[in-house]
This record gives C-alpha cells, sequence and structure tokens, in this order.
C-alpha cells in the first residue's frame, strides 16, 4: 500500500507530460517554425478555397487536364485513409490487365501519340497519394493537353519547367512536378 500513492501520482504526472504538455509544445512549435507543412501543405485558388494538398495526388480524368500518377487506394483514388500499393507482383494478371487498360486509356485520349508511355502513368506508387509525376510523364501529355487547350507546346514547356521541382536535397529522388500545382497554373492561362 505504500506504493499505490507514489505510483498513482507518477503515472498522473506522466500523463500530463506526455500526453498534454510534450504534444502541446511540439503543436506549437511545427506553428511557429513550419506552419504551412504543419497545417497539411494546402493549395488554394485565387478566392483563398482549399484545392488540394501537395503531398496528396488528386485523380484528373478530363483530356484537357494532366493526369496523375494511378492512386491504389480504392476505387475513387487517393484516399489518405487507405494509404498503400497494391502490392502485385509484376506477373500478377490483375497488374498486367490493369496496366493495359491505363495504357489504352492513354492511347484513346491521344490516338496519335505513339510515345512510349512513361511507367508512371500506368503504375500506382507505394503509397498510392504521390501527387508527383515524372517530367518524361508530363512531356508525353503536353501534345494533347495543348490540342484540347488551343495552347502552344512550348508554353506549356515552360510552364512544366516553372512548376518542376529537383531532386529533394540534390540527390535523392528525380525531378518531378506536382499535377496539381500545374494544372492550376494551366487553368490560371484562362484557356
Amino acid at each position: 500500500m505504500n506504493y499505490l500513492r507514489p505510483a498513482a501520482i507518477l503515472l498522473l504526472l506522466l500523463s500530463l507530460l506526455t500526453g498534454v504538455a510534450y504534444p502541446a509544445l511540439v503543436t506549437a512549435l511545427a506553428q511557429w517554425w513550419f506552419p504551412q507543412q504543419a497545417n497539411g501543405s494546402l493549395i488554394t485558388g485565387k478566392q483563398g478555397e482549399v484545392q488540394g494538398s501537395a503531398l496528396i495526388g488528386q485523380t484528373f480524368t478530363e483530356p484537357r487536364y494532366f493526369w496523375s500518377r494511378p492512386s491504389a487506394t480504392g476505387p475513387y483514388g487517393y484516399n489518405a485513409a487507405a494509404s498503400s500499393g497494391s502490392n502485385l507482383g509484376p506477373t500478377n494478371p490483375a497488374l498486367i490487365e490493369a496496366v493495359a487498360a491505363r495504357v489504352q486509356a492513354l492511347h484513346d485520349a491521344d490516338p496519335t501519340n505513339q510515345a512510349p508511355v512513361p511507367v508512371d502513368l500506368v503504375t500506382a506508387s507505394g503509397s498510392g497519394l504521390d501527387p508527383h509525376i515524372s517530367l518524361a510523364a508530363a512531356e508525353y501529355q503536353i501534345k494533347r493537353v495543348a490540342r484540347l487547350r488551343h495552347i502552344s507546346e512550348s508554353i506549356l514547356r515552360a510552364l512544366v519547367a516553372a512548376n518542376s521541382e529537383d531532386r529533394q536535397w540534390l540527390v535523392f529522388g528525380e525531378p518531378r512536378v506536382n499535377v496539381l500545382q500545374l494544372n492550376l497554373a494551366l487553368d490560371a492561362l484562362g484557356n
């Protein structure tokens, strides 16, 4: 019985320290030092309305937009609550069918494009939430978007270049472009 009171006091103190004080301190520091990231890296439109997050992809299906990388998170895509890859191996018939259907959809949207389809336009990322495509995937789509929006390809290439990101810390990953930011910049052109 001599240990019950100190144990209860220690439980209460540690609960307050680790369950209230520490999370409150980390939240306050994150809001102070990194407010954009702490609030979800939200992208806002012209009138200040939230368009999405720079960290989570969105589905674009209209041919006049740049298309995102496919998502394996469910039938509606980019469900952050179900973040995961498909776990299908490269010889799995379901993956082969899905990739073939995605390639066919790209060819149907732009029948004159005979260039090889970049792999990131037909396969999902490990998280299924990737908001970026490679520069090759953006280049593959430029002719279609230019034709449907009546914009010159050179303007679109400049738009892709202006919205591209370099390797992280100049070492990790590949140059890429955030599809939501690119499509918002495309809409800002007014075509």
